[in-house]
This record gives structure tokens, C-alpha cells and sequence, in this order.
């Protein structure tokens, strides 16, 4: 998790497009969500949220192959506390398990 969320970022996230999909709803914790193609809108607070992504080429170590998403964060009239309480929870719901 990052100490700060600028108002546009750019990441990358080890899933497809479909598993992305399905964790939206959640990961948005009950806001309003609008899906289009390939990007979402997502309303927080008094501001909103626009995702864009697009794939990437998998991830190859020996024969393990990883999906990759290239997702655009951009944020609109949501202030750094917002934006970081909105984070904190999109990054652990979408967190895969683990060690």
C-alpha cells in the first residue's frame, strides 16, 4: 500500500480483464459504478473515479505465465483523504492471497 495517492496514477495488476471485472463491484465498497468499455466510473463522495485499462503481455518466469492489466487511476474532485481511504480498501479487497 502507497503512503499517498496522487490525483492520476498509473499501475499495473496481475489479473485479467474478467477477474477484474468481477472484483470491481466489491473492491468499490457500495459506491455507484458505471461499467463501459474497457474503463469504469466509480463516484466518491462530491467526485468520481475514472478507470481505463487495457492488457499487457503475461508475465513469464520459467514456465509460470502471469495476466497483467495496465490500469489508469484518475481521480476528479476527491481530496488525498478520500482518495486514500478508497485505495486502502480497493488494494485489499483486489489483494490476491499469499504467503
Amino acid at each position: 500500500m502507497q503512503a499517498a495517492y496522487p490525483a492520476g496514477f498509473e499501475r499495473e495488476m496481475g489479473c485479467t480483464e474478467a477477474e477484474l471485472l468481477r472484483w470491481l463491484p466489491g473492491a468499490v465498497n457500495g459506491r455507484a459504478l458505471t461499467l463501459l468499455a474497457r474503463s469504469a466510473e466509480v463516484i466518491i463522495g462530491g467526485g468520481r473515479l475514472t478507470l481505463a485499462w487495457h492488457e499487457l503481455p503475461p508475465r513469464r518466469i520459467a514456465l509460470m505465465s502471469m495476466p497483467r492489466l495496465a490500469i489508469v487511476f484518475h481521480f476528479e474532485g476527491v481530496d488525498e483523504a478520500e482518495r486514500h481511504a478508497f485505495m486502502r480498501f480497493f488494494d485489499l479487497y483486489t489483494q490476491r492471497g499469499g504467503g
